[in-house]
């Protein structure tokens, strides 16, 4: 899950509590659910936070939440901005793969260090999650007294977001005293060497340039320039990306952040002088809300809890959000338009609306019943049978784990040596996501081996042996099921030690199989993500049902695991 840094000092100021002690703090975090994850060197919190809540990404953000939670702040607040003086210029020589570009200019920002570097983690954890690792969108921030716009033809200063050639123009990027044409930056600087992939195979690269020059190569790297310090009072805002309303929505987010500082926000003009983006011209940041109609009787249903309607719009005001009651002309009855601010990206349903409620009342004040039915619910087989397969597991010497469901294509398949569809145990055509917010998770695993090699790849300071296993739920894609979606509960085991070798392996799993009474034969397979001659297939009770193995050297190595590994998968029902 994603974790956000912040100050417990400077979470009290900006939301004028100082009384609160950290405990307190750690408890009202909770109930927003951002949980405490342990301290940091410096001492800030650091919290672990659903990652639909990009508006938490900051400590503004955060005390933002934290305000509307003491009531402190009710409703939906939108700044306000100043008409636009700047305009930015889209060429046609911008690369096709990154046509779309927003901004705004911030005035009368008050830095220290405290709340510069909040900006820049900000920037980075937008970069992390929203911007796809920078792909989708990336946030360039530029001191405007550095900058020196072009006269446009209606007197406002201009800058241009165009394509140059790789050995183009010239400039001195962040963190060098050197200037380097854009090629040079992929090839000699750090930051570029890292995101060269993002632009390399582009013909012409993207970049921004104000009267004196380039000073912007996005999605790589900010000029020297233009660089933001303390001393900075007025910003300029740019980001370039994929998709407009991502960006966007991202540069709402650093408005509302920045705004929460005492900035005063200035609107900038977008020119697009093809019109493929459906407007030739636009004026951002766009600060418009949205709205959901939500049914009284639904939020009573989904929470359990019987509320009148004031209640409802007092609840909907100390979520940041507001609430008007109407009556349905159909069957609802009683609904709310429910407006939605700017910086939310989250809510996409009635639903998020409802949890928004919920929170605000309190999960924790929630008493549970028993529903209205004939029966009392009870544990399902195959859910006794997982847990008696988990106990016999921790019996044999591994250590249980739960992992995430979702995965990337590269820890599922590059990284193990295999590809989607390959004719072995495992690798499956993959259910993938449309639109995901994290390059990290874009589809759901087709099996619970590249899982567990990852917890090993990130647990290499630790002693060996490390013994795991999970029993867990993988998809693939099935044209036989009716969903489309074939759906597995499976487990899974690793061995990493130096004396770790297919003999461990197999030996755990017959003790295993024994122990709920299933035969277990294993003749030898072929299979790319383990040793040819020491892999076989896991068959029981007459049906091939798993792989076991040792791990290749290769996908090791791709680990940087430096002890062998041995393990076994199969599906879980081959023990009922």
């Amino acid at each position: 899950m994603p974790t956000v840094d912040i100050d417990p000092d400077e979470l009290r100021e900006l939301t004028g509590h100082e009384e609160k002690d950290d405990d307190e703090l750690k408890d009202d975090l909770f109930g927003l659910g951002l949980e405490f994850e342990g301290r940091t060197d410096d001492g800030a919190f650091e919290l672990e936070f659903a990652p639909d809540r990009l508006d938490r990404l900051s400590v503004e953000g955060v005390a933002r939440s934290v305000r509307y939670q003491y009531g402190d702040a009710r409703g939906v607040h939108v700044p306000s901005t100043n008409s636009p003086e700047w305009t930015i210029v889209v060429d046609e020589s911008v690369p096709e793969e990154r046509p779309y570009v927003t901004g705004a200019v911030i005035r009368d920002v008050d830095l220290d260090d405290a709340s510069l570097e909040s900006l820049i983690q900000l920037q980075e954890k937008l970069h992390a999650t929203m911007g796809r690792k920078r792909a989708k969108g990336a946030v360039g921030i530029h001191d405007l007294t550095m900058l020196k716009g072009s006269t446009a033809t209606e007197g406002n200063p201009t800058i241009e977001y165009v394509g140059v050639e790789p050995d183009g123009d010239r400039f001195v990027p962040l963190d060098s005293d050197a200037e380097m044409t854009p090629a040079d930056v992929l090839e000699d600087h750090p930051t570029g060497q890292t995101y060269a992939d993002l632009v390399s195979e582009y013909e012409r690269y993207p970049a921004i340039y104000d009267d004196l020059g380039l000073f912007s190569f996005p999605p790589v790297i900010n000029g020297r320039r233009t660089e933001v310090s303390t001393d900075s009072r007025d910003l300029f805002v740019e980001m370039t990306g994929t998709d407009q309303w991502t960006i966007d929505k991202m540069l709402n987010i650093v408005c509302y952040a920045l705004a929460a500082r005492g900035a005063t926000l200035e609107e900038v003009r977008v020119e697009y002088s093809d019109g493929e983006s459906g407007e030739r011209e636009l004026v951002r940041p766009d600060l418009s809300t949205k709205t959901k109609t939500v049914s009284h009787d639904r939020i009573e249903t989904i929470l359990g809890i019987d509320l009148d309607p004031d209640e409802v719009i007092d609840l909907a005001e100390r979520s940041g959000l507001e609430a008007e009651k109407r009556e349905s002309g159909d069957d609802d009855g009683l609904v709310y338009e429910v407006t939605i601010p700017p910086y939310r990206v989250d809510v996409l349903h009635p639903l998020d609306v409802i949890d928004d409620l919920g929170r605000a009342y309190g999960f924790n004040d929630l008493e549970p019943k028993y529903p209205d039915v004939g029966t009392v619910g009870g544990r399902h087989e195959r859910s006794r049978l997982e847990d008696a397969a988990r106990t016999q597991l921790v019996g044999l010497g591994f250590e249980d784990l739960l992992n995430f469901h979702m995965i990337s294509e590269g820890e599922n398949f590059d990284r193990l040596s295999a590809s989607p569809g390959d004719d072995v145990y495992g690798p499956g055509e993959p259910a993938t996501i449309k639109g995901p917010y994290s390059e990290d998770y874009t589809m759901l695993r087709t099996w619970v081996t590249p899982s567990l090699l990852m917890v090993l790849e990130r647990n290499t300071h630790r002693a060996y042996p490390q013994n795991l296993s999970e029993i867990g739920f993988t998809a693939a894609v099935d044209e036989a099921e009716t969903t489309g979606i074939s759906e597995r509960r499976r487990v899974g085991a690793v061995l990493a030690s130096h004396e770790s070798g297919y003999e461990d392996a197999k030996a755990r799993l017959q003790a295993l199989c024994r122990r709920f009474d299933v035969d277990l034969e294993t003749p030898s397979t072929e299979h790319p993500t383990f040793i040819s001659g020491r892999t076989a297939s896991v068959v029981i009770d007459g049906e091939a049902v798993g792989v076991i193995g040792e791990v290749h050297p290769r996908v090791l190595v791709e680990h940087d695991l430096k002890v062998p590994v041995a393990g076994f998968e199969f599906d879980l029902a081959a023990l009922s």
